[in-house]
C-alpha cells in the first residue's frame, strides 16, 4: 500500500463494511421472508438462482469475523440490521434478533471495535412488499416503528447509525430499471420510490433526534458521471443522468429541493403533495456516507424511452463486476459534494471496493489488483482531504466475499476469501498490505 496511517488526521477511521442479508443467513434466528428472497426466486433475476439463505452464515460466525477485523488493526466496522429479523413481517418484533444484535454490538465493543450502524441495507420484510413495499408511503411509517425497536434496543452502544443505505439503488436501479429487487420497469414506481426512501430517511431521523440520538445521517452511492463528447445533446444528457443518480438524493438532504432535470420526467408521475414532505427529509444530518466505485460515460439517446440515454462504462481496466477503475472520481465526488452541497460536513467513504476471481492456491489468496486498487482509492481520499474535503474515514467493501445480489455468490469483492461450501475464511494478500499500512 502506497500510504500509512500517519498521512492521514489522527482521528481517522479505518474499517471494514457489510450488509446483513448479504453475510448473515437468513434461513434462522426468527427472520421473515425479504423481497430479495422473491426475486431470487423468479427465472433470471439472480445468477444460479442463489440467496441468502446461508450467506456467509455470519449469524453462527460472527466471533471469527470480528476477530478477523480486530487483527487488521480496524477501528470501525460498519454493519446493517436485518429489518426482517427484527420484524419478520414489517411490525411484529422477533426477540431473537433483537438478540442477535444484542450479541453482535456487544462482542464489537469486546474488540475494541467502534460500531458503525446502518438501519436499512435492502432487505425488505416481504409482507410490506406484498402492500407495494416502496411506493406506498406506508411503508415510511413502518421504517420508522423499525427505527424505534431496533434504536432501543442498541443505540445507547453504537458510535454512529445511518438510516438508509444506498437509495438510488433501492428505488430507480431496482423500479426503473429493474436490476434488483423488486425488479420492476415502471416509471410510475420508480418515481413513487425516488421519493418514499427519501421520506423513510426523513422520518427515520425524526425518531432517531426524538431520542436524542447523535452522529446519524445516511448513505449515498454516487460515481462520478462524464459526457461521450462535447456536444450540447451529449451534454444534457450527462446532466440528466447526473441529476437521477447523483443529485436527487443529496439535494433533497441537503436543500429540499429535487434537480429539474429528473423531474422533467419524474413529476408526473410523483405521490400527490410531495412538496410538504421536502422539510422533514432535510433535516439537518450529523455526516454523509459515500459509496463509490466507478464512473460512468454518458452518451445522448433519443430514440429511446426517457432519460434518452446511455450510461456506459469508462474504457480504463475493469474489475471481475465490469467496473471501470477510475480512482480519481472518488476524489472528485468527495471534493464536489463538500464545494456544492455540504460545506463542513463529516464526509466518510463508506464503500469502496471491486470484486475480483479470487481462489485460494497452496492455502493463500493472491490479488494485487485489489491491493492497488485499495491503495489508489485510499491515496484518493487523501487528495480530497487536502483539498478542503471534510473526510472522516475510510470503509473497504467487504470485508468478507458474499452474496453479491443479482450476482448470487459469483463475484468476490472481500479481503477475506469465503469458501462458500466449507465457509472457511482466508484472508487475501489485500487484508495484509491493509494491516501493514494502518498499524499504529
Amino acid at each position: 500500500m502506497d500510504f500509512q496511517r500517519s498521512d492521514f488526521p489522527n482521528d481517522f477511521i479505518f474499517g471494514a463494511a457489510t450488509a446483513a442479508y448479504q453475510i448473515e443467513g437468513h434461513k434462522f434466528g426468527g427472520a421473515g421472508p425479504t423481497h430479495w428472497d422473491s426475486f431470487a426466486a423468479g427465472p433470471g433475476n439472480v445468477v444460479r438462482g442463489e440467496n441468502g439463505d446461508l450467506a456467509c452464515d455470519h449469524y453462527h460466525r460472527f466471533a471469527e469475523d470480528l476477530d478477523l477485523l480486530k487483527d487488521a488493526g480496524m477501528d470501525a466496522y460498519r454493519f446493517s440490521t436485518s429489518w426482517a429479523r427484527v420484524m419478520p413481517d414489517g411490525r411484529t418484533v422477533n426477540p431473537e434478533g433483537l438478540d442477535f444484535y444484542d450479541r453482535l454490538v456487544d462482542a464489537m465493543l469486546d474488540r475494541d471495535l467502534q460500531p458503525y450502524q446502518t438501519l436499512y441495507h435492502w432487505e425488505l420484510p416481504s409482507a410490506l412488499a406484498d402492500l407495494g413495499g416502496w411506493q406506498n408511503r406506508d411503508t415510511c411509517a413502518r421504517f420508522a416503528d423499525f427505527t424505534d425497536v431496533i434504536t432501543d434496543r442498541i443505540g445507547d452502544r453504537v458510535a454512529s447509525i445511518a438510516t438508509i443505505n444506498e437509495p438510488w439503488c433501492i428505488s430507480y436501479l431496482s423500479h426503473f430499471l429493474g436490476h434488483h429487487a423488486p425488479g420492476l420497469r415502471d416509471i410510475r414506481a420508480a418515481a413513487r420510490s425516488m421519493h418514499h426512501i427519501n421520506l423513510a430517511h426523513g422520518v427515520a431521523m425524526t425518531r432517531l433526534r426524538d431520542k436524542g440520538m447523535k452522529n446519524c445521517g445516511i448513505v449515498m452511492n454516487f460515481d462520478h458521471t462524464d459526457p461521450a463528447d462535447d456536444t450540447a445533446d451529449t451534454k444534457a444528457a450527462a446532466a440528466r443522468w447526473d441529476a437521477i443518480m447523483n443529485r436527487w438524493f443529496v439535494e433533497a438532504i441537503s436543500k429540499g429541493t429535487y434537480p429539474q432535470e429528473a423531474l422533467d420526467g419524474l413529476e408526473p408521475h410523483m405521490p400527490d403533495g410531495w412538496q410538504d414532505d421536502m422539510v422533514e427529509i432535510s433535516q439537518p444530518v450529523d455526516f454523509l456516507g459515500i459509496n463509490y466505485y466507478t464512473r460512468h460515460v454518458v452518451s445522448h439517446q433519443p430514440e429511446t424511452v426517457w432519460p434518452h440515454l446511455d450510461a456506459a462504462e469508462g474504457t480504463g481496466d475493469q474489475t471481475q463486476m465490469g467496473w471501470e477503475i477510475y480512482p480519481d472520481g472518488l476524489r472528485s465526488v468527495l471534493t464536489r459534494l463538500s464545494r456544492d452541497y455540504l460545506g463542513d460536513l463529516p464526509l466518510y467513504v463508506t464503500e469502496n471496493g471491486m470484486a475480483w476471481d479470487d481462489s485460494v492456491t497452496e492455502g493463500a489468496v493472491q490479488d494485487p489488483v485489489r491491493t492497488k486498487f485499495m491503495s489508489d482509492h485510499v491515496n484518493a481520499t487523501r487528495a480530497a482531504i487536502s483539498e478542503g474535503a471534510n473526510v472522516k474515514g475510510f470503509f473497504y467493501w467487504s470485508l468478507l466475499d458474499n452474496y453479491e445480489w443479482a450476482f448470487g455468490y459469483e463475484k468476490r469483492f472481500g479481503m477475506i476469501h469465503v469458501d462458500f461450501d466449507t465457509l472457511k475464511r482466508t484472508p487475501k494478500a489485500s487484508y495484509y498490505a491493509l494491516k501493514s499500512a494502518i498499524a499504529r
